[in-house]
């Protein structure tokens, strides 16, 4: 849930440092910090609660002349977001400074004996504990050999990490550790880098190595990268991936934010998931990594996710089941990893869904799977992340990097790649022959255009978002599979408004939701042309007679809603009803994006949130 970024080499490494931080503030914004190793031999560092931007200015004044350096930004879990509690953390001598990303699960018996044996503690944090733990060694048995303390360090913690170290008499050089949490690194002739993921990398370089599970790896300045395994044997063959992406995509581009900007790329990101997929025989999805055979009998699914991931899993489940006529189980990770009994068979398959590709619920569950004999399939959108190299098989989502905390291009992005996986399998089952799959993957191509018509509406969105402006609640309504639509229309005004909001199957409003009912009360409710759309209308009008204030998601030209709703948010025709949640969904991103700028929040970064969760 934080960003480490480490720099040794030819140039100045302070403003590297601050530029990966902000480029990996998505991943947490308590506090953040820096450290560099000057010519005079000392370590000098400046950190501070709040954002990076803050970190920045009182920089501006400050010594950071060096060329070995380590930053942090923090999203707390130990420890309230303070100076104090803000990362790096130094030892006892003040010679050695760590970052840390995880959680260090047995800091408290550390602590204790740490202290016991005539440490210090500066913070409240768990990472603490590892500066000192790196002290020890480095006094004691690895005195000279950083790598080595590193790794007596490492052996002693339980839980998850992602390190850097550096030490004043150790000059020139960084050691990272990794373990559950992310971290990749490079080698270029300007020296050699780390960070949480790519993003602060892709200015520097195109190619980096992932440090797997249990690595430690040895950054110096020339630019020299070499990693260990855990009995500290050199790794002659790190797993290494390209960078897919240019480093002008993780910048705004004269948007007024990323949230705005990604958004508007969901055209784009679904034209480049659906280039290529169809062949002669149906859809191509090579990365599967099964035989024709064993698809066909796959005869159980079980989808697990987390938060806006979820939902495109219920979307999954109802395209797979209808599609293909395989029965899904779809599951919140965080439950699913503490169920005693999964029912599973000899050809049950387990699709996990996560944007960031790390997790750590969604990963504990994979795992789970795994080792109960389930072939793993992951629909990612991160290249090289811990879900990808996991799996018995990928998908990548292809939404280029998102910046912004909730999820939006990467969203519809999944859900039409779990359309492709369902359309895939019901090719190899039996359920469709060449000329359905075709003709349905057909419908999936005219999905940019219906996105493009929508945002060219988003005034409607704006008018819509007055509606909002004394709430204090909302209610999203939706049946059949817009209830999902419903969910993550909520989801998003929750996340970056902080205003209230449920989603209910509009069947079940009266069953308890319709007593929340006032006059000015904001009820949305996803209400296009389909099997049920006469359904949802009558209780638009239960919502009406009651006195609240309907916005519509309707289908253009639907007279019987405009009548009835004092906004309505037009979708263009979309030829299956299926794949109208991939099309109304923008509206609803949209609208929460206009609320929230009228409430004067933060839509990028909203508060206690971080874009990839990597502790339980």
């Amino acid at each position: 849930m934080c960003g480490i970024v480490g720099y040794t080499g030819k140039k100045q490494a302070a403003q590297f440092l601050l530029d990966g931080l902000a480029t990996l503030e998505y991943r947490g914004y308590d506090s953040a910090g820096v450290e560099v190793l000057s010519p005079d031999g000392e370590l000098h560092g400046v950190k501070c609660a709040g954002r990076v931007s803050i970190l920045a200015d009182r920089c501006k004044t400050a010594n950071l002349t060096g060329t070995t350096g380590i930053a942090h930004t923090r999203w707390a879990t130990h420890g309230a977001p303070t100076d104090k509690n803000a990362h790096p953390h130094l030892d006892c001598t003040g010679r050695i400074a760590i970052v840390h990303n995880g959680i260090i699960e047995n800091y408290r018996e550390l602590r204790s004996y740490l202290a016991r044996n005539g440490h210090t503690f500066a913070s409240d944090t768990d990472s603490e504990v590892v500066a000192h733990l790196v002290e020890d060694a480095w006094a004691g048995p690895c005195k000279g050999d950083l790598v080595a303390a590193v790794s007596n360090a490492v052996s002693r913690l339980e839980g998850s990490w992602a390190l850097a170290v550096v030490c004043a008499d150790a000059p020139g050089q960084i050691v990272v550790a990794r373990n559950g949490s992310p971290l990749v690194v490079a080698s270029t002739p300007e020296g050699a880098y780390a960070a949480s993921d790519v993003t602060p990398l892709a200015s520097v370089t195109s190619h980096v190595i992932q440090l797997e599970n249990g690595q430690i790896a040895r950054l110096e300045e020339s630019g020299k990268v070499t990693v260990y395994d855990s009995e500290g044997t050199t790794v002659e063959h790190p797993s290494t991936f390209d960078i897919d992406w240019d480093a002008s995509a993780a910048t705004l581009g004269g948007y007024a934010d990323f949230m705005e900007k990604e958004i508007s790329e969901q055209p784009e990101a679904i034209e480049r998931l659906l280039k290529g997929r169809l062949g002669e025989k149906g859809i191509l999805l090579d990365e599967l990594r099964m035989s024709e055979k064993d698809l066909a009998a796959v005869d159980r699914i079980f989808i697990i996710a987390c938060g806006t991931s979820y939902h495109v899993g219920l979307i999954a489940r109802t395209l797979i089941q209808t599609w293909a006529h395989v029965p899904v189980v779809c599951e919140y990770a965080s439950e699913f990893n503490y169920e005693q009994d999964v029912l599973i068979t000899g050809h049950t398959l387990c699709l996990i869904i996560t944007q960031s590709g790390e997790t750590a619920d969604t990963l504990t569950a994979a795992r789970r799977m795994k080792g109960m004999g389930c072939k793993v399939f992951a629909v990612t959108n991160v290249l090289g992340s811990s879900a990808a190299r996991e799996s018995d098989g990928v998908l990548y989502v292809q939404a280029g990097p998102e910046v912004c905390v909730c999820s939006t291009k990467a969203y519809t992005a999944q859900m039409v790649a779990c359309a492709l996986f369902a359309l895939r399998l019901a090719q190899a089952n039996g359920h469709m022959d060449a000329a359905e799959v075709s003709g349905h993957y057909a419908d999936l191509a005219t999905l940019p255009d219906l996105i493009r018509t929508v945002l060219s509406r988003a005034w409607q969105d704006k008018q819509a978002a007055t509606v909002f402006r004394r709430a204090h609640s909302a209610l999203f309504l939706g049946r059949g599979v817009n209830s999902t639509t419903a969910y993550e229309g909520a989801l998003k005004l929750k996340e970056i408004s902080y205003l209230h909001a449920e989603a209910y199957p509009a069947g079940e409003m009266k069953h308890g939701p319709i007593a929340l009912l006032e006059p000015g009360f904001p009820v949305v409710a996803i209400v296009p042309e389909d099997r049920v759309h006469d359904k949802t209308v009558s209780n638009i009008q239960e919502v009406i007679a009651r006195g609240a204030t309907c916005v519509a998601v309707a289908t253009d030209g639907d007279e019987s809603v405009a009548s009835l709703c004092e906004h309505v948010l037009w979708i263009p025709p979309v030829e299956d009803e299926l794949l109208v949640p991939i099309v109304a969904v923008v509206h609803l991103q949209v609208l929460a994006r206009y609320v929230a700028r009228s409430r004067g929040c933060d839509v990028d970064k909203p508060r206690n949130l971080a874009k990839s969760v990597t502790v339980e």
